[in-house]
């Protein structure tokens, strides 16, 4: 049995669809009651409080552990969830991490999340790291403002990084649960190419049809809507890549190519899926 955290997010739910359709046994963990697929079991659990998570890891062999923004913050203990997991008798732990811990490893949300990393590296499990970019589902902070006024508004407008798709995150998370050959493997994730929020804008557009209009907000103006859904720092941690992407955050990485034997998804294609959340 396979335990997905965060399974109502945007890699969660694709991840926890893929494993069902290849006839794994998952346990979908969420903090509220969801629907989930046919044949796959839902536990509520809260992942500050890793106790909680005795009854979905009961009988598992591998767990993908995401972390939400509040087990970033001061007083988190997301190791523990590490330990429980051992404890249960898991084997295999794919975390989430992100490209940060290798691109800006000094910030205090990044020494926590390398912290992360080399705790489940010493665990006696089987591990794999994944690292990825920026989010293309981040769009869909401006579905709202399309909707009601045909506009994007977002900061730093023409400095592009290579989003990726979180579909493809999930796809290159199940092939990490199921196949050995990834065991110790470290995969930053991006998408094929750099593009700014004004070309997200642009495609946005052309998928709905109409004019939508792009509206540069000021940094304090992005963190002050940022932080009604995420800690300030945090916050700060992603607008500084957003501003000032390094050489490595404006690489596009194989690692996609490599686990899954195909190119990373371009925005456009993630754009065409999610149009709906924009009509």
């Amino acid at each position: 049995m396979i335990v997905v955290t965060g399974a109502t997010g945007n890699v969660g739910r694709p991840l926890t669809h893929a494993l069902a359709e290849t006839g794994q046994q998952v346990t979908a963990v969420s903090r509220h009651a969801v629907a989930v697929p046919d044949g796959v079991r839902h536990v509520v659990a809260d992942l500050a409080e890793p106790a909680g998570l005795e009854p979905a890891l009961a009988g598992a062999k591998a767990m993908f552990l995401l972390l939400s923004g509040d087990l970033h913050a001061a007083g988190a203990r997301p190791a523990d969830i590490i330990g429980h997991a051992a404890v249960a008798g898991v084997r295999r732990v794919v975390l989430l991490s992100s490209q940060g811990v290798a691109t800006r490893p000094f910030g205090p949300t990044r020494i926590a999340l390398r912290a992360l990393e080399d705790l489940l590296r010493e665990s006696g499990l089987d591990w794999t790291i994944l690292r990825p970019g920026g989010f293309a589902s981040n769009a869909l902070w401006w579905a709202e403002s399309v909707r009601t006024r045909q506009v994007v508004a977002a900061p730093f407008g023409d400095t592009g990084v290579p989003i990726i798709d979180p579909a493809d995150i999930a796809e290159v998370a199940a092939a990490c649960l199921l196949d050995d050959r990834h065991t110790g493997g470290v995969y930053e994730l991006t998408g094929p190419e750099v593009i700014t929020p004004r070309q997200q804008t642009d495609a946005i557009a052309a998928e709905l049809g109409s004019p939508v209009r792009f509206q540069e907000l000021t940094r304090d103006e992005a963190k002050a809507g940022m932080t009604q859904s995420m800690p300030a720092e945090l916050a700060d941690d992603t607008l500084d890549i957003l501003s000032s992407p390094t050489p490595a955050e404006l690489r596009v990485s194989p690692d996609v190519q490599q686990v899954l034997g195909r190119a990373p998804r371009p925005f456009a294609d993630w754009a065409a899926r999610n149009i709906a959340s924009f009509r």
